[in-house]
C-alpha cells in the first residue's frame, strides 16, 4: 500500500491526532535539519503536542537562535580563513576573466586580419598561435611528414624501376 494524500483538515480522533503529530513533527525536524545543512542556516523550531508537551529542534541550538533573534543580532560571523580563501578565489577569477577578455580580443583581431589579407591561418606567425593551435599544427605537420616520406619512397621505387628498365633496355640493345 503506497502513500496517499491526506486532506488538510483538523483530525478529530485524539489518538489519530497524536500519531499525525508525531509523524509530521519528525518530518518537520528532518526538513529543518536539511535546510540548516544545505544552506548553513541557523534554524529553531518549537512545537507543542496536542497534549501540551514541548518539542524543539535547533541548529546550532534553540537557545543560540532565539538569543540572536531576540537581540536582533543579524550579523553573520565569517571565519577569517574562509574569508581569505574567498578573496583569493575572487582575485583568481577576476584575473582569468581579464585573460579571457584579452584572448577574445586577440581572436577577433586575428580573424579580421585573416579576412583582410585573405591568407590562410597556417601562414600566421607561429609565435601568435595558442597552445591548442600549436598542438593541432604539430599534428598536421607530422601527418604531412609521413605523407612526404611515403611519397618519397614511391618516387624512389619508381625511379629505381625506371633505372632498371633503362639498364635492361640498354643491355638488350647491345
Amino acid at each position: 500500500m503506497g502513500r496517499k494524500k491526506i486532506e488538510m483538515k483538523m483530525v478529530k480522533d485524539s489518538s489519530a491526532k497524536q500519531v499525525t503529530f508525531s509523524k509530521r513533527r519528525n518530518g518537520l525536524f528532518k526538513k529543518a535539519n536539511e535546510l540548516a545543512t544545505l544552506c548553513a542556516a541557523q534554524v529553531a523550531i518549537v512545537v507543542f503536542s496536542p497534549g501540551g508537551k514541548p518539542f524543539s529542534f535547533g541548529n546550532p541550538s534553540v537557545d543560540a537562535v532565539t538569543q540572536r533573534f531576540l537581540n536582533q543580532d543579524y550579523t553573520i560571523e565569517v571565519d577569517p580563513e574562509q574569508e581569505a580563501r574567498v578573496e583569493k578565489l575572487s582575485e583568481e577569477l577576476n584575473g582569468l576573466l581579464k585573460q579571457l577578455h584579452i584572448e577574445k580580443k586577440r581572436g577577433k583581431m586575428l580573424d579580421k586580419a585573416l579576412k583582410e589579407s585573405g591568407a590562410s591561418r597556417s601562414l600566421l606567425n607561429i609565435n601568435e598561435l595558442g597552445y591548442d593551435e600549436l598542438v593541432n599544427l604539430k599534428a598536421k605537420l607530422e601527418e604531412l611528414q609521413r605523407n612526404l616520406k611515403g611519397r618519397v619512397n614511391e618516387i624512389e621505387a619508381s625511379s629505381s624501376l625506371l633505372l632498371l628498365k633503362k639498364v635492361a633496355d640498354e643491355e638488350d640493345d647491345d
